[in-house]
């Protein structure tokens, strides 16, 4: 994408009134006006994160997944690194299991091979997650099974709750750690039909982000018994991790726990209103099928070009934001990845139709 045209769309999506899929863009001045308006600002900041409104954080993510602490993390990728040597020098195997379509392998440049030297090893390549049987199926010892909840990639899937029961318990029986790499747990509880402490507990260890789903700035946290974080701290300060001050981060994700998490359940919910209106539409198809959260993959007959244009057109002529970022997966077919986020909230199935056959038009004649 050029400049000039990655300049359009961010002009575009600022003006647009209605927004079908993703958040509402904040500006700076939207996001330092947010963060003035906290209460609690009378304080002093965080010192390398050890106190302030990280430790808050920090106390409150434990709280809620039901852990003995949480450490946070500026970054995702930085946790789980520290999660996955846990789980090599506890066990003294350096062989992680997970699926080849885990942001751990597509997302993150391999950095567990590249840092720690740990190798992984693939129960599945299937676009979905993997059994029980398949991974007493692997032939050799692992130290750490990671499970990517949901699994993005191949379309944000979940497992259902015995799956995953099964699954886990299959990894203890060998003498492994269960890692979940839950940078959208917060919006699994609606699926799983359980609280988010019942769900971390299947795991030794668990990932969450702060800025997926939850709206925040940045930032992670790593979850789970004391000798987990206290090792954790150590490798963060190690890596570099442990920052002079990270109190904005943290007062944005407190706030995001205080006021976008109780609302992920309304956003599945308003998922299983308006997800068959986008099936509906002239070749189009969901996967899954049924969503289990607010996020999920749409496919149309269209070319990428031609979709990524005709939303332009939406988004700049007519103020409407409906899919965007359409990738080719195929020829004559392309995909796009669906968020049903607060702005969708205000989407009938009757308007998502609408604005659907608008949208293939537009491409149509393209």
């Amino acid at each position: 994408m050029t400049d000039d045209l990655q300049q359009r769309r961010r002009a575009a999506r600022h003006a647009c009134e209605r927004l079908l899929s993703g958040p509402r863009p904040l500006t700076i001045r939207d996001r330092l006006t947010n963060l003035a308006a906290l209460d609690g600002l009378d304080t002093d900041p965080d010192h390398y994160g050890g106190d302030g409104p990280v430790r808050q954080l920090e106390e409150r993510t434990a709280a809620l997944l039901g852990t003995e602490d949480a450490v946070f993390f500026p970054t995702g990728t930085m946790a789980q690194q520290v999660a996955l040597r846990f789980g090599a020098e506890t066990t003294g195997r350096r062989a992680v299991a997970l699926h080849p379509l885990s942001h751990l392998e597509r997302h993150e440049r391999h950095a567990y091979t590249q840092l720690t030297g740990l190798r992984g090893l693939w129960p599945t390549s299937a676009e979905r997650h993997p059994t029980a049987a398949e991974l007493a199926e692997l032939g050799e010892p692992f130290g750490t099974l990671t499970v990517e909840l949901p699994l993005r990639d191949p379309g944000y899937l979940l497992p259902t709750w015995e799956e995953l029961s099964e699954l886990t318990a299959a990894a203890r029986a060998t003498g492994a750690r269960v890692h979940f790499d839950g940078a959208r747990l917060w919006n699994t509880t609606t699926h799983f039909g359980r609280p988010l402490h019942e769900i971390a507990a299947l795991a030794d260890s668990v990932y969450v982000s702060f800025y997926k789903d939850l709206g925040g700035l940045s930032g992670a946290a790593l979850a789970g018994d004391a000798a987990l974080t206290a090792y954790a701290r150590t490798w963060r300060h190690r890596y570099g991790g442990t920052l002079y001050q990270q109190w904005p981060a943290a007062l944005a994700a407190l706030d995001g726990l205080d006021t976008v998490l109780p609302k992920l359940p309304g956003y599945a919910r308003h998922t299983a209103d308006l997800a068959p209106a986008l099936a509906a539409l002239p070749g189009a198809r969901l996967h899954p099928a049924v969503p289990p959260t607010h996020e999920f993959q749409l496919w149309l007959p269209h070319s990428a070009e031609a979709l990524n244009a005709a939303h332009l057109h939406l988004a700049e002529q007519e103020r409407t934001w409906f899919v965007s970022h359409w990738q080719d997966a195929a020829p004559g077919l392309a995909m796009a990845e669906v968020s049903l986020t607060e702005p969708a909230l205000e989407w009938t199935a009757q308007d998502v139709t609408e604005t659907g056959l608008r949208f293939l038009d537009l491409a149509a004649a393209r």
